[in-house]
């Protein structure tokens, strides 16, 4: 039960890291980018004036970004929920 119920305390706290890493990606992204492709904005895959390559590009990156984000945040904190608790969450 002690399990549960620490799973269940952490829950909040996994959610808001998650937002965070989700804006956190998108920032980093959007100024890789711009390094990139010095154009302030990503292609979207609807834009008529974007070709395929430019598109695929964006999309691998971004998605590398967000992945790389994701892991570090979610090592983080299991990291700190050990710290906190002792125990590796689950």
């Amino acid at each position: 039960m002690a399990g549960k119920l620490k799973k269940a305390a952490f829950k909040p706290v996994n959610i808001a890291l998650g937002v965070a890493a989700g804006a956190l990606a998108g920032m980093l992204f959007k100024e890789a980018w711009k390094l990139v492709s010095g154009d302030d904005d990503a292609p979207d895959a609807g834009d008529p004036d974007r070709g395929w390559g430019e598109i695929l590009a964006a999309a691998a990156i971004q998605g590398a970004i967000f992945a790389v984000v994701k892991a570090a945040v979610h090592r983080g904190g299991a990291i700190g929920t050990q710290k906190l608790t002792g125990t590796w969450p689950d």
